[in-house]
């Protein structure tokens, strides 16, 4: 009787044990209940389709961008307008499709390592124009950088703007980088080619050529965006002459989930404008072209080409890179050269002994010179070259003093032998 009470309890409570079971996995398996007077959402039905739940979703704010022109001759203005959602800001991302090369020597002491990395980073596929429009409420943090002169890092400049959300094309451009050694680099040597950076350091790195291609905030940063409390907003987008042709792409950018599809706008160059495409911009043919006669007639009668003079001026007068300026003025100053040849033969002006002698040496910096361009800023350009017309300068000038001529009674004499040669022959000739 006893076993049997005892059995009876066992199944007893076998039975409690697996009802309290079955009911915790019914209300765990439950769809959650909808509080009284709601109805469920497509989400929440099981049975939902997919297009019903996209029918119910919130509709995302809208970002819409209008430009009022499509085309323009040798740059111009153009009106943007459109909407971002109320209480957002709006920048504008403006890109040329035409691609110039931009680079970037890397000889700054590494603040943890203490050493110098000698690393050139190149590309070929920076925008020929890139210009981010930021809101007009920005336009003291744009002055605060441009105070800040050569020292002033792009990368900083986007974040105290807020315009990173903006920067997006320059950021996924193909950058190779080089190691160089200190005295490649004084011999021009680009380096050994390094392994390709991951995308986070490819963006950081595109920034730096950013500011190495365009040189001045102001070139990259314009707060010309008049943002209404509403969203919508009025901006004037300024490619100045002289920009390459082809086409121009504009888009919106509120944050990262607001941005719009690009509109397009042709650039359109024609003569006596052309563009030259390893400088990124156009030129008006007319200007450099009787500034290289007045020069040439000059610089034949010093014996020197007038590359000396040309140089600075082309870079100062023209927004023209240091490296193309140099690269052009080498064999235009062959033609100036020929004639000058020719004729200073015919008058026994020449030397080929000492000509010859000293051209060995000019061949030699014929291959060094054009490397070293590729390691240096337009601002080191123009300082060394500066200086050393000052030098010139002031030793020809010391030349003419009284004093000088007085000491150098030889060298008056040397003169007045080849003038005199050049009088006979200018006599002999006619």
């Amino acid at each position: 009787m006893k076993r049997y009470g005892f059995s009876l309890l066992v199944a007893l409570a076998a039975t409690l044990f697996m009802y309290y079971q079955t009911t915790l996995l019914a209300q765990q398996s439950a769809p959650a209940q909808q509080p009284p007077g709601a109805e469920a959402t497509p989400e929440a039905r099981p049975d939902a389709k997919p297009e019903e739940k996209k029918a119910e979703a919130p509709a995302a704010a809208p970002v819409e961008i209008k430009v009022d022109k499509t085309s323009l001759q040798n740059g111009g203005i153009i009106t943007v307008t459109g909407q971002v959602p109320a209480g957002k800001p709006a920048y504008l991302e403006v890109w040329s499709e035409e691609q110039v090369r931009a680079s970037r020597f890397d000889s700054e002491v590494d603040k943890d390592s203490g050493k110098r990395p000698y690393i050139l980073y190149m590309s070929h596929a920076m925008p020929a124009y890139y210009k981010i429009a930021v809101p007009t409420s920005q336009k003291d943090a744009l002055e605060k950088i441009k105070k800040e002169g050569g020292k002033w890092s792009y990368s900083q400049a986007l974040k105290d703007l807020g315009a990173d959300v903006a920067y997006s094309v320059p950021g996924k451009i193909k950058i190779d980088r080089y190691q160089a050694t200190l005295m490649g680099s004084i011999v021009g040597s680009r380096g050994d080619l390094l392994p390709e950076m991951d995308e986070k350091e490819n963006r950081r790195r595109s920034m730096q050529l950013v500011k190495a291609r365009f040189r001045s905030p102001g070139k990259v940063f314009a707060p010309t965006v008049d943002v209404k409390p509403d969203g919508t907003f009025t901006a004037k987008v300024d490619i100045f002459a002289g920009s390459a042709p082809g086409k121009y792409m504009i888009r919106v950018v509120a944050d990262k989930d607001a941005k719009s599809k690009p509109v397009a706008v042709d650039n359109v160059v024609g003569f006596p404008t052309i563009y030259m495409s390893n400088a990124g911009t156009s030129i008006n043919l007319l200007g450099p072209f009787f500034l290289t006669l007045a020069i040439s007639i000059f610089g034949v009668l010093m014996g020197a080409g007038g590359g000396f003079i040309l140089n600075p001026l082309l870079v100062s007068i023209w927004p023209l890179p240091h490296t193309v300026v140099a690269g052009t003025v080498m064999p235009t100053v062959l033609f100036s050269q020929g004639s000058g040849i020719i004729n200073y033969s015919k008058i026994k002006f020449i030397s080929w002994k000492l000509g010859v002698a000293i051209g060995l040496a000019m061949l030699a910096g014929g291959f060094i010179g054009p490397k070293m361009t590729e390691l240096i800023t337009l601002d080191q350009y123009k300082f060394v070259f500066g200086w050393i017309l000052i030098i010139l300068a002031s030793l020809m000038f010391w030349q003419t003093t009284p004093g000088y001529l007085e000491k150098n009674k030889k060298e008056q004499a040397i003169l007045k032998e080849f003038k005199k040669r050049a009088e006979d022959a200018a006599k002999a000739k006619a």
